[in-house]
């Protein structure tokens, strides 16, 4: 390389590999672009395990991630962590990149299996994706949030300590607070009435749509769509516990 060029190269705090190896400098830059653009999603639903929870409004979670590997055909097995995990790698073809987590913790120690599994992975939290029930959201409605605090859920708080961090997306699905002289246990761990069912099946592939845009472009495009959906339907987009 010439001395006068390479002098200005220096000047402009290239990198050192550029006077060596430009055309490897190039291709290294090149890569960690194409690294950055492949970085894994984490989809995590919430929810119970054991066949007594199936259909309960605590596991509305559970039966969005279960829509996801359904639509994908991927099968959930063992992970790194006390839950199951189905792995979407990608392929041309084939669904986007990501993971789905169904921790087996049972709700109020989600966040066990999730930090085992995000830093096995080493997902990054901006790529982290919690989907759960909210009794303070009308009957199937969204509200995505891209941090804040647990607003009163079990499963988000546990999340919460054990990521050491409120800052990860989430999604929140409306369940209905029912009555209010009923205690909150009771409520998430019934079931969903047969005139309540058909709104739920509609939020439900909502939420996969949700999951498939966060996974494509991130958590603003989800708010800026569903929210605004939601808001535009009549119910004020109002804050809870965040």
């Amino acid at each position: 390389m010439r001395p006068g060029l390479a002098a200005l190269l220096v000047g402009r705090m290239l990198p050192a590999c550029f006077l060596l190896a430009p055309d490897a400098c190039l291709g290294n830059h090149s890569a960690n672009r194409a690294n950055r653009a492949r970085r894994v999603k984490l989809i995590i639903g919430l929810g119970n395990p054991g066949a007594e929870y199936d259909g309960t409004r605590h596991n509305v979670g559970f039966e969005v991630v279960d829509e996801v590997a359904r639509r994908w055909g991927l099968e959930f097995q063992s992970a790194p962590a006390d839950a199951v995990l189905a792995k979407s790698r990608g392929l041309p073809g084939g669904p986007p990149a990501a993971l789905l987590l169904k921790p087996l913790t049972f709700m109020n120690r989600s966040g066990q299996a999730v930090g085992t599994v995000q830093r096995y992975y080493r997902v990054e939290f901006s790529d982290l994706f919690v989907v759960t029930e909210d009794v303070n959201l009308s009957l199937g409605r969204l509200r995505a949030r891209r941090r804040g605090s647990d607003g009163g859920h079990n499963g988000l708080r546990s999340v919460i300590e054990c990521l050491g961090t409120q800052t990860f997306s989430r999604l929140r699905i409306g369940v209905g607070r029912g009555d209010p002289g009923r205690g909150l246990t009771g409520r998430v761990l019934s079931r969903f009435d047969a005139e309540e069912r058909p709104a739920m099946d509609e939020a439900v592939g909502r939420a996969v749509d949700a999951i498939g845009l966060f996974i494509e472009l991130g958590i603003e495009p989800v708010m800026n769509r569903f929210n605004r959906q939601e808001t535009a339907e009549g119910e004020a987009d109002e804050e809870v516990g965040e």
